[in-house]
């Protein structure tokens, strides 16, 4: 009642407070009421003009609007100062009136002239719509509604008007204000001659009112709009202009900078100090490092605590409920006080909810938006530094760790900025919630207290225990993907050899230890969840119970249990919080090191090389003068040996053809690097005269279009193109690739083959057109004729770029007589220079180095290289193919490539409406009976909840008999037990929940397994690999760990929210007529929210990556972009792709806020509701219920919040469970052994293979690959097929295998029809030894034999046949030798040789030899053959030729043609009928 006692200040208390009609004071109306807007405007007025001074937005053109304001203002200030007149006529006429009279008007007056002048002044600077005025009105409204009640009532009670002047008048004021009001909340047109913006949809926060602002009403456009379809880019709003990175980051390089310069004070001029004395100055000078945090706080300080002081006022509003709590409370008990006072506390609870929501709301705003700032302005600073890093700084930090730095450690900045302001904000709650406490309960409150403190340890330790466990989890996790990984990348060899099951079981294994570490980390969070629900409860226990045992005349009435319990909930958040934020701060300390530490790092001088004209009247282009260089980053040895160039004179003339030539390692990059000013210079002077086009050694490929390669920001110019195209070789290469130029290119230039990307590196050079080209070795990776090609087209005397000055470095002896000047460098000094004749003559190192390589040279010319080209255009099939998605070998175009793209999308957008059969598919994998008990215990936990405070309000019930209670110990200890049950059903329903999401995780897992291994092979032709392994990595993830936290979230905070409506309603049954309004505007509001939320979020983590991969490229690709000075395109495009991220990030912070604000007020709506209803029912009521039912509406708000968020988790994250049970339901291969159908044990005795009619495709809707074939082949014959490329020999081994099924006919093996008979059992019974050899990491005696099946010797046996022994007895861990994934530490002969021992262990009768192609050298291919021959005499061999050497001796030779037969017969037979495979042996020089 505090609050009320104060208003008697001024007035009598019988008038005002202790009556059923209450009434102010006439004194008291006309100075406090008449008084509070004027002083609030007054003091609000300094600031306001002081940011209106500021921020001009361009003036409002004068419209109706504004008029009838201004209007209305001037009639409020004459009606104030007709009321002073009319007080100066009264004094005329000898009546005095209360000096009152003259100080109110003339206040009032000139306040409101005061509100008509900033009318105008707003409009002036172009504010749309002032938060000032409408504060000003509202208080003003507010204060006269008084007045205007009391004098109706003074002049119904007196029968008569007094004073008919000022009752006019002040009539006149009241509606004019109301007026106001209501025009104030209406906003102006946008600022005329404002900059004019060119978005094409700009974000209406900017244009929208104060009231719309404050509960972000404009984000409803939005909400609505993501409910009714997909959001896309293009709806998207444009960032506001101080959210851009443009003008956040060059704040914060301007302020870096100033902190920077104010450290490095240069030395004296004229002080020319000896090195190490330098040295001293520095170090001293170095002791304190310039301080980034300081320019973050200078460049974001000022925003952020705008937001700072929102929270303030919050957390003081946070407190005022709990003390009108017990007003209400006290109002309860007092059966005589007037109903008015019960519903004044009813409508301050709400409007204090309702402040404290906007208050909040609004400081997480500030603080969301300077954490998108931060991370802006983070990113671009570390962009920009990576530009101009030198090499030797950039070798300390990888690419990797530099892209950390911008997403992992700018993120941290973000996340810590959220919850910065709970540093301060967390002590001064718990100290506030502690002093109130005390106030109710006295010393008690520390046992509480006490409570809550050793809870933290103990949260803490299991904090560090589950971190523990999930390093240990990840590790299992790693390991399963990696061999997942592998099996996918081999599983057509597994489906040949029939060894699934072994894999299967491997990938089982890892599973099971992984689930057995989720498990115990299910069971820690399943304690720190009962330690987090049962520590409010065990507080206010042991408070209670101590408070009550300390004394007998304490009495725990329900105002002090009740206060004390909602002053307890507000405890709980920043005592969990705060070690929360410190650990933040922690992390985000060692972050902002780590950045710092990279923007201190040394930048390039650049000047170091002069671009002005070199000594006047020769006409030269390069000149380097006795330069002593230091190297520290050196191409060529890849060692970082301090390799040095030093005196190096040379002098280079405009137009000459320079070739650079050395020995590995003698400085011939870093020549190229100090012309490009990347090195550091320590003396002499280089001047390059022109502009500079650079070819790196490894060619730099950005990941776009091949043409955007090549023109690389310049003006397209299509003849030019074509001409470069065609210098550089490239026509041929755009024939072959799926989209010809517009065919995007994947990161650092994946499907291009080594000699495509340097043609495209070098078609960039030449593109560009500029006066001094620097090649780096640009022949090396392509073949010998190309570079003949290149050298004659472009480089050469007769190319491209005559006429222009080029330094060539190079290892091609044969270019070497064409080129105007050799430079021969050896260990970073010149040793000779001049004409290739000169130099001949001179017979120094170079003739030596002339005379070492032409040797090699002669034999790679002689070569034929036609084999390379074909092969280089296989590849770049090959890898298109994994990148286009599309595996079939028909080129895609860049169109169909984007409608499957676009495909997707809607993909996306069906998986979006998630259907309730996929919860149900969830539960059924968790056990139905499971999700029953689940939601049996949730119930049980709420009853015994609501059981424990319902309890406690009959407690408190209980009569006083000689001021004390009687049976506390027993009230004390069913409270304990009722309180430790529910901690106790909530530790069970976690490890129930925890328990069926692991049994879920596991069978859906099993299920996908299971399924892939039985997933016919078509299925992995199409589908990227990288699609099923996101499957088994990001959807198991989501299984394991997401969903079962998201359920536990949902199910507490709706079972929550429901224990509160039942409360309620149980107290004050009047209460359900308003729930149904309510939870209908929860609902839409929930629906709104979520299905935009989560496009907005896909939006935005759509939109992060390419801001990392275009950065990985650019500093991957420095010195390129220098030497073209396209330095400031490539930070317009970084921040171009930034600003492309917080455009989807920015509204979702702000769905969010909108969010909290429409639910929040839902919760405030049901604190009033059952407060007003409490008021209305007071007299069936006891202080108990009351406390009961309003102090769990204080609490409702957080669970419905969280509720939402629950909701929307849950939503997102059950997709996987979808796409999951997609793959594990694809269609099957048939069965692996099928009852009662196996063949005998000795299957296959002859070895005869009989093809009937036999035709079969490779999928449903592709052409015939094998057409009705017939042949039959006898026991033991040894079987040539040969044919043409796509004449379908390979497919012919595959349908052996069955990997393809019969499309008509049948294939019979001993007469037993293969069609009937299980896979396994087939496949277990044919040896291949296939084409490309694939092994998988492992020990080698698992490679060759994965099911233990052969004793070691046998395995030794094979290993000496196929020539391996002496290798594998040669190291040290012989059999359990680990070959890494793919087999990568042996060679590729070896390789083949270990698939040839396999075939040897398993030695069936038939053996198929699908030939290597050009991956295996002579020898060991001989090897191979020879071992065929003698080990596999009897048994029938089918071998796919490609050399047809190999099968000249074999008895019979089938030759495909086009699927068919063309020719069956002996080898003599066949060249003696001169057909096809005379013609083929002609070929290879063989007939």
């Amino acid at each position: 009642m505090d609050i009320l006692l104060l208003l008697s200040f001024f007035q009598d208390s019988n008038l005002s407070v202790h009556t059923d009609n209450p009434d102010l004071t006439p004194c008291f109306q006309n100075t406090v009421l008449a008084w509070i807007p004027s002083i609030y405007l007054w003091s609000a007025l300094p600031f306001y003009l002081l940011y209106l001074k500021h921020n001009k937005r361009g003036y409002i053109v004068l419209s109706v609007l504004s008029r009838f304001k201004t209007l209305f203002g001037v009639l409020l200030w004459c009606v104030s100062w007709a009321d002073l007149f009319y007080s100066f006529h009264e004094l005329l006429q000898n009546r005095t009136p209360p000096p009152v009279y003259f100080v109110t008007p003339l206040i009032v007056g000139i306040t409101m002239l005061l509100a008509t002048l900033l009318i105008q002044y707003e409009r002036l600077r172009g504010v749309q719509s002032s938060g000032v005025l409408i504060i000003f009105w509202f208080l003003s409204v507010l204060c006269a509604v008084g007045p205007f009640r009391s004098k109706i009532m003074t002049t119904a009670a007196q029968g008569h008007v007094n004073e008919r002047f000022r009752f006019t008048t002040f009539y006149i004021y009241f509606a004019l204000i109301i007026m106001e009001l209501i025009l104030s909340c209406f906003k102006e047109k946008p600022p005329f001659f404002s900059p004019v913006s060119t978005d094409s949809n700009p974000c209406p926060e900017l244009t929208s009112g104060f009231l719309s602002r404050l509960t972000f009403w404009w984000f409803t456009s939005m909400a609505i709009l993501g409910y009714k379809r997909p959001i896309e880019d293009k709806d998207l709003w444009s960032l506001n202009e101080d959210d851009t990175s443009k003008a956040i980051v060059q704040q914060l390089t301007k302020e870096w900078d100033k902190e920077k310069t104010n450290f490095l004070l240069p030395a004296p001029p004229g002080l020319n100090l000896p090195e190490e004395a330098e040295v001293l100055i520095r170090d001293k000078k170095h002791n304190r490092k310039p301080s980034f945090l300081k320019a973050l706080l200078r460049t974001f300080g000022a925003y952020f605590l705008i937001g700072s002081f929102f929270k303030l006022i919050q957390d003081l509003l946070a407190f005022v409920n709990p003390q009108l709590l017990s007003a209400l409370i006290g109002f309860i008990k007092n059966k005589d006080a007037p109903a008015w006072w019960g519903f004044l506390i009813a409508a301050l609870m709400f409007i204090c909810a309702v402040l404290q929501t906007l208050m909040l709301h609004q400081h997480f705003q500030y603080s969301f938006v300077t954490g998108m700032r931060l991370r802006t302005g983070i990113t671009g600073v570390i962009y920009r530094k990576s530009l101009v890093i030198t090499n030797s700084a950039k070798r300390s930090s990888t690419v990797g760790e530099i892209v950390n730095l911008m997403s992992v450690d700018a993120q941290r900045f973000m996340d810590l900025v959220a919850f910065l302001n709970m540093l301060w904000s967390a002590p001064l709650q718990i100290f506030l919630a502690l002093y109130f406490l005390w106030q109710t309960l006295g010393p008690s409150v520390l046992a509480g207290v006490a409570v809550m403190v050793l809870l933290i340890p103990f949260n803490a330790a299991i904090a560090m225990k589950t971190r523990a466990f999930q390093v240990e989890q990840m590790r299992y996790k790693d390991s399963r993907i990696k061999l997942m990984n592998e099996i996918l990348g081999g599983i057509k060899v597994l489906k040949l050899y029939a060894w699934e099951p072994s894999f299967s079981e491997k990938v089982l294994e890892i599973r099971k230890n992984e689930l057995r570490v989720l498990k115990k980390s299910a069971y820690l969070n399943s304690l720190s969840s009962f330690a987090w629900i049962s520590a409010p409860f065990l507080v206010a226990l042991t408070t209670f119970a101590v408070y009550v045992s300390v004394d007998e005349k304490n009495i725990l009435d329900a105002e002090k249990a009740f206060v004390s319990l909602s002053l307890f909930n507000i405890l709980k958040f920043p005592l969990s919080m705060l070690p929360q934020v410190i650990s933040y701060i922690v992390q985000t300390s060692v972050s902002l090191k780590r950045i710092q530490q990279f923007l201190s790092h040394d930048e390039l001088d650049p000047n170091s090389v002069e671009t002005k004209v070199i000594a006047p009247g020769k006409d030269m282009s390069i000149s380097l003068n006795y330069a002593n260089k230091k190297t520290p980053i050196f191409y060529a040895c890849y060692i970082q040996s301090a390799c040095f160039l030093h005196s190096i004179n040379l002098l280079v003339p405009t137009g000459a053809l320079v070739a650079v030539v050395g020995h590995v390692g003698c400085g011939k990059s870093s020549l190229m690097s100090a012309l490009l000013g990347e090195m550091e210079k320590l003396e002499g002077e280089v001047a390059v005269k022109g502009s500079v086009a650079y070819v790196p050694q490894q060619a730099w490929i950005q990941n776009a279009t091949l043409k955007d390669n090549i023109l690389f920001g310049q003006a397209p110019n299509e003849q030019k193109y074509q001409n470069v195209l065609e210098a550089c070789a490239l026509k041929t290469d755009l024939e072959v690739l799926p989209g010809g130029d517009q065919t995007e290119i994947g990161e650092k230039g994946i499907n291009l083959s080594g000699g495509q990307r340097q043609r495209v590196s070098l078609a960039r050079a030449v593109y560009s057109n500029s006066d001094i080209y620097l090649l780096d070795d640009p022949l090396s990776a392509v073949d010998s004729h190309v570079a003949r090609h290149i050298f004659d087209k472009v480089i050469g005397p007769d190319g491209v770029l005559k006429g222009k000055t080029r330094i060539l470095v190079t290892h091609g002896i044969s270019f070497l007589p064409q080129v105007d000047h050799i430079v021969v460098l050896g260990d970073g000094k010149i040793s000779e220079m001049g004409s290739y004749q000169d130099l001949l003559k001179q017979n120094k190192a170079f003739a030596e180095f002339l005379r070492n390589y032409a040797l090699d040279e002669d034999i790679r010319e002689d070569e034929p290289t036609v084999l390379e080209e074909e092969e280089e255009v296989l590849l770049a099939e090959d890898t298109l193919s994994i990148h286009t998605d599309l595996a079939d070998n028909e080129p895609v175009t860049n169109e169909a490539r984007k409608q499957f793209l676009s495909c997707t999308n809607q993909l996306w957008c069906v998986i979006l409406q998630v259907k309730l059969t996929v919860f149900w598919q969830y539960m059924k994998a968790v056990g139905p009976v499971i999700c029953f008990v689940i939601c049996f215990l949730y119930c049980c936990q709420n009853a015994a909840a609501i059981g424990a405070n319902v309890w406690l309000s009959d407690w408190t019930n209980e009569p006083v008999i000689n001021g004390t209670q009687h049976n506390t110990a027993m009230r004390i200890g069913v409270y304990a037990a009722l309180g430790l049950l529910q901690g106790l059903i909530v530790l069970i329903t976690s490890f129930t929940l925890a328990m069926g999401g692991i049994k879920a995780a596991r069978s859906l897992h099993a299920a996908l397994l299971e399924n892939k291994f039985h997933t016919p092979q078509s299925f992995y032709d199409t589908t990227p690999t990288g699609r099923i392994i996101n499957r088994f990595s990001k959807d198991i993830y989501v299984i394991d760990e997401v969903i079962p936290p998201s359920i536990l979230m949902f199910l507490g905070t709706f079972f929550t929210s429901l224990s509160t409506m039942i409360v309620i309603i149980a107290s004050t049954p009047l209460f359900a007529v308003v729930i149904v309004p309510l939870a209908i505007v929860y609902f839409f509001v929930q629906r709104f929210y979520v299905a935009t939320s989560r496009q907005l979020k896909r939006l935005e983590s759509v939109s992060r990556s390419p801001i990392y991969s275009h950065f990985s490229e650019t500093v991957s690709g420095t010195s390129v972009i220098r030497a073209y000075g396209r330095v400031k395109s490539f930070i317009d495009i970084s921040d171009q792709k930034i600003d492309e991220n917080q455009k989807s990030h920015y509204p979702g912070i702000v769905s969010n806020r909108w969010l909290g604000i429409r639910v929040e007020f839902v919760g405030n709506c049901i604190v009033l509701f059952a407060a007003l209803f409490a008021v209305i029912g007071k007299n069936s009521l006891n202080p108990g219920l009351v406390g009961l039912s309003v102090s769990y509406a204080l609490q409702v708000t957080l669970s419905l919040n969280f509720m939402v968020r629950a909701t929307s988790e849950l939503e997102t994250n059950i997709v996987a469970v979808e796409r999951i049970k997609e793959y594990s339901e694809t269609e099957t291969e048939a069965p692996w052994a099928i009852e009662g159908k196996s063949p005998p044990q000795d299957w296959p005795s002859k070895g005869e293979v009989e093809f009937v009619n036999y035709s079969a495709r490779y999928r449903k809707g592709l052409d015939l690959v094998l057409k009705g074939l017939n042949l039959q082949v006898h026991g033991g014959e040894k079987i040539g097929i040969v044919g043409r490329t796509g004449a379908g020999k390979s497919s012919m081994t595959l349908c052996l295998f069955r990997i393809l099924e019969a499309a008509k006919g049948e294939i019979k093996i001993d007469g037993v029809k293969i069609a009937e008979i299980g896979l396994h059992d087939l496949r277990s019974r044919l040896t291949i030894i296939p084409q490309d050899p694939v092994l998988f990491s492992g020990t080698l005696r698992m490679n060759l034999d994965p099911f233990n099946k052969y004793s070691d010797e046998e395995i030794w046996k094979a290993l000496e046949l196929s020539h391996l022994k002496t290798f594998v007895s040669s190291q040290p861990s012989m059999l359990e030798y680990e070959c890494s994934e793919g087999g990568e530490n042996l060679s590729v002969g070896q390789r083949q040789l270990v698939c040839l021992a396999r075939a040897l262990l398993r030695k069936t009768r038939i053996l198929i030899l699908d030939e290597a192609t050009a991956a295996i050298d002579l020898e060991t291919d001989g090897l191979i053959q020879m071992t065929i021959r003698t080990q596999f005499e009897d048994c029938t061999v089918l071998t796919i030729a490609h050399r047809l050497n190999t099968i000249m001796d074999y008895t019979r030779v089938l030759v495909l043609d086009n699927g068919t037969v063309a020719e069956f017969d002996t080898p003599a037979n066949l060249i003696a009928s001169k057909g096809i495979f005379y013609s083929m042996a002609k070929d290879a020089g063989l007939a």
